[in-house]
């Protein structure tokens, strides 16, 4: 199935919706080829090849909502399944600010989502780099005797959405990662890492090299952990890290829990909550980026949104529902279910990790949170961890098994170095900050 034809069955979803009694319908047809291949040692563990078709969509009649999944595509299956969401949709309560969008895109924006060398590859050269991590990360130290897997994944998509608005489109892209987990004896102790690298396109990439002597790197440096002493520290969240804490942020400022009060931001637009070095943006026309594209999953059309800048909370991030319901206009955040990010990212800074490291008089270098723990109508943030201990600007130890706590608000006022090591191998993208001083529940 080609982007017309995909286009051509989303438009005929509604046809077949309105034809059952639907006021207004949106229909979106999702096509994706799959390939996965994982290799543990000199053995391949797990090979995956598939193409999926999937159907969605959103009925609204009288004032209801209705919604449904199907992958089955036959004009009789596609019938009966629409009428039952229309008939399903009378026992569903009124809800005024359901309904289509008031305005979609009406551009067509090349973002170079698409690498027609992923879709043209042999497998036999996916199965290679599976193996060929493994080999290189057991090369790049001895002490690493086994692996949780090395990894070669790879799609390609067509997104089509059409609805009884008149709006139609599509968009086809694609995305590789590769990604390995070594492990390593230290003493009686398993030590365990993981790094990866994800993008739109097979060239950019990081190596085969430089994703396994990564995972390497982080595998061993933890060999002699121990707990630090407790105590407030300077603390350095490295890029992955850094990038989970502002998935964290990314919530806080997501509609959907602003609307229900389940956010530490309610009734703070306009007001510096982060330092003069937090800037974050989310930006759905980045070429070439993983969360960019033309429309979101309403039509709506994507755009740059600045939701911090310098420290101050400028905007949330919505989607139709909730920006009728909280009297805003929609960011082009929806992914039809909901809101979710586009680029959601943290501008990058002039330093580097290591100038951040040599600026830091006694401090933590977190490379791994472990664990769950955030309240986010409060702001609450405490995590596990592991990493490098820092005295006089340089790493002195590694450290584990203990707890940074504090808050989002605190994370945020405190940042007061930025690094310039951000890659955009996921839509949330963050380069490794510097926090002035954070609790840390050690020895």
């Amino acid at each position: 199935m080609d982007e017309a034809q995909a286009v051509e069955l989303a438009i005929r979803t509604v046809e077949l919706a309105r034809e059952a009694g639907a006021d207004e319908v949106e229909a979106t047809v999702s096509v994706s080829r799959r390939f996965h291949v994982e290799a543990r040692d000199v053995t391949i563990s797990k090979l995956e090849q598939s193409t999926g078709k999937t159907l969605g969509a959103r009925i609204f009649a009288g004032g209801r909502k209705a919604s449904l999944a199907t992958s089955d595509l036959s004009g009789e299956g596609m019938r009966e399944a629409l009428s039952r969401a229309v008939e399903q949709a009378q026992f569903v309560a009124v809800d005024r600010f359901a309904g289509l969008p008031e305005r979609f895109a009406d551009d067509a924006p090349d973002l170079a989502l698409f690498d027609a060398s992923i879709v043209q590859r042999a497998g036999e050269g996916r199965v290679d780099e599976a193996l060929e991590l493994e080999r290189l990360i057991r090369r790049n130290d001895s002490r690493i005797v086994n692996s949780s897997g090395s990894h070669y994944h790879d799609v390609a998509s067509i997104t089509a959405i059409a609805n009884s608005a008149g709006f139609a489109g599509a968009y086809t892209s694609t995305r590789a990662t590769r990604s390995t987990g070594p492990v390593a004896h230290d003493g009686d102790v398993k030590r365990t890492a993981h790094y990866g690298t994800a993008a739109r396109h097979v060239a950019e990439l990081e190596s085969l090299d430089a994703v396994a002597r990564t995972a390497a790197e982080r595998v061993t440096a933890l060999f002699g952990a121990r707990k630090p002493p407790t105590g407030a520290y300077t603390v350095i969240f490295e890029r992955e890290v850094a990038s989970s804490v502002l998935e964290d942020v990314f919530a806080a400022v997501s509609a959907a829990n602003v609307a229900v009060g389940n956010s530490w931001l309610v009734d703070r637009i306009g007001e510096a909550v982060g330092s003069e070095r937090v800037t974050i943006v989310d930006d759905g026309r980045m070429r070439g980026k993983l969360g960019s594209s033309p429309f979101d999953g309403e039509g709506v059309a994507t755009r740059r949104t600045v939701v911090f800048d310098r420290g101050t909370l400028r905007s949330f991030l919505y989607d139709t529902y909730y920006a009728r319901k909280l009297g805003a206009a929609s960011t082009g955040n929806s992914t039809g279910n909901g809101i979710g990010t586009n680029n959601f990212y943290l501008e990058r800074g002039t330093e580097s990790l290591a100038q951040l490291i040599a600026g830091t008089q006694r401090g933590v270098l977190v490379l791994d949170t472990i664990g769950f723990a955030t309240e986010h109508a409060s702001g609450t943030y405490s995590r596990g961890a592991r990493g490098l201990f820092i005295e006089n600007g340089e790493i002195a130890y590694p450290v584990d098994e203990f707890t940074i706590a504090g808050t989002y608000g605190q994370i945020l006022a405190g940042i007061d170095a930025v690094a310039d090591d951000q890659r955009f191998d996921s839509p949330v993208a963050s380069p490794s900050f510097r926090v002035a001083e954070m609790t840390i529940s050690g020895n």
